[in-house]
């Protein structure tokens, strides 16, 4: 065998150690739940509503739960809900602010090489000693 410390002793044969797979959240539908709830029911004597939950692996928080869930909302209470949180309802404007914002950035830049434009003509014309008109009006 082996001494208490876990070591093992020469000679002792090692023990095989199983690794299961991991748990995974038992879900249950809506038909099993009403199925549970209608034997549960029909349990008349002591003793048989305890040998229906152990029979199914189950405990008496989930009848009770199930039973809440009937009580309240009826036969659509009992379906499994989905988990995590609850998604946000998409904004009808968000897509128009997106594209307004696209465009908007757009014309900036244009407008910036539109005012570079007019600078480089500014320079050039004061380089070449040709005065520059503005917009309207007559030659001179």
């Amino acid at each position: 065998m082996s001494s208490s410390n876990g070591v093992a002793l020469p000679g002792a044969q090692v023990q095989e150690i199983e690794v299961m797979a991991k748990a995974t959240r038992r879900r249950f539908t809506a038909e099993y739940k009403l199925k549970i709830l209608r034997e549960a029911e029909a349990c008349t004597r002591a003793g048989e509503i305890g040998a229906l939950l152990r029979r199914e692996g189950l405990y008496f928080s989930n009848l009770r739960t199930w039973r809440d869930q009937l009580r309240r909302v009826g036969e659509l209470g009992l379906a499994p809900k989905k988990r995590g949180p609850a998604p946000r309802p998409k904004n009808p404007l968000a897509a128009k602010v997106v594209a307004l914002e696209r465009e908007l950035t757009r014309l900036r830049a244009r407008a910036e090489r539109a005012e570079a434009l007019v600078e480089l003509q500014k320079k050039v014309a004061e380089l070449l000693g040709t005065p520059l008109r503005r917009t309207g009006e007559k030659p001179s």
